[in-house]
């Protein structure tokens, strides 16, 4: 584990793997343990970095709110200490305009991007009420955490999963400090300005389902980013849970290419 200063935080990231560099950027939530379960799918071919950033249970700050530029600048600071640039770099939900911003910063550290199930900015009044009502539901931490499991997954995956695992899932998101500071974010970005500054092939990936950021902010962030390409998975908002095998192959395919 690395630890570096960035701004007002203190972040960290570990690496696993070996070969081409691939980092793998989180959403909301308590940090890079989201991507756990998927790290194997990806060390065989890469040095996968995975950075805990601002608002995450690894890191610290000084609890001012977050900026989409901090968070990018996060990710350019452990791109840059990694020595390992231009690296392939994939970020999910709030993680895509972070790294969507990052690559628009500084191009000459990234080789291919891919934001998955992300948005430009909230001009969708279903993504403003559902963020302003999961922040309503901070101080109680049981409703925040079964909301969130309605908002992470379709229907259809829950009951295929069943009850107990359902009830398991309600535990991974708590309105720590942090988190609430990050979904509040959400409600403030706009990295409409940046995405003309994008240089690398790009691959948005969306999701038909998704109750968290509905489909149509994932065509968006693609037909905003020139060239990009654009591809949908039939799951909700957590697509490399409910769709694993599709998600990576997608994924990898495209990081393939020459």
């Amino acid at each position: 584990m690395t630890t570096l200063t960035v701004g007002n935080a203190r972040i960290t990231y570990r690496t696993e793997g070996s070969g081409p560099a691939l980092v793998l950027v989180h959403g909301a939530g308590p940090g890079s343990i989201m991507w756990d379960a998927l790290i194997d799918r990806f060390a065989d071919r890469y040095t996968v970095i995975l950075p805990d950033l601002a608002g995450s249970d690894p890191a610290e700050d000084d609890g001012a709110p977050l900026t989409i530029e901090a968070l990018a600048a996060q990710v350019i600071a452990v791109i840059e200490d990694s020595g390992a640039a231009p690296v392939d770099l994939l970020g999910f939900s709030l993680g895509a305009p972070t790294v969507a911003a990052a690559a628009a910063l500084r191009p000459d550290l990234v080789r291919r991007l891919v934001p998955v199930a992300g948005l430009t900015h909230v001009d969708d009044e279903y993504v403003r009420q559902m963020m302003t009502t999961w922040l309503l539901l901070g101080d109680n931490a049981e409703a925040f955490g079964r909301y969130a499991t309605l908002l992470a997954y379709s229907g259809r995956f829950l009951n295929e999963i069943g009850h107990d695992a359902v009830e398991e899932a309600t535990t991974f998101m708590r309105p720590t400090d942090g988190l609430l500071r990050q979904v509040d974010l959400v409600l403030r970005l706009d990295i409409r300005s940046l995405l003309p500054r994008i240089e690398s092939p790009t691959l948005v990936i969306g999701c038909t389902r998704d109750a968290t950021i509905p489909v149509e902010n994932h065509r968006a962030l693609s037909s905003a980013i020139t060239g990009s390409e654009y591809a949908e998975l039939d799951t909700g908002h957590v697509a490399m849970a409910e769709l694993t095998d599709d998600f990576v192959k997608l994924v990898r395919d495209f990081l393939a290419r020459p």
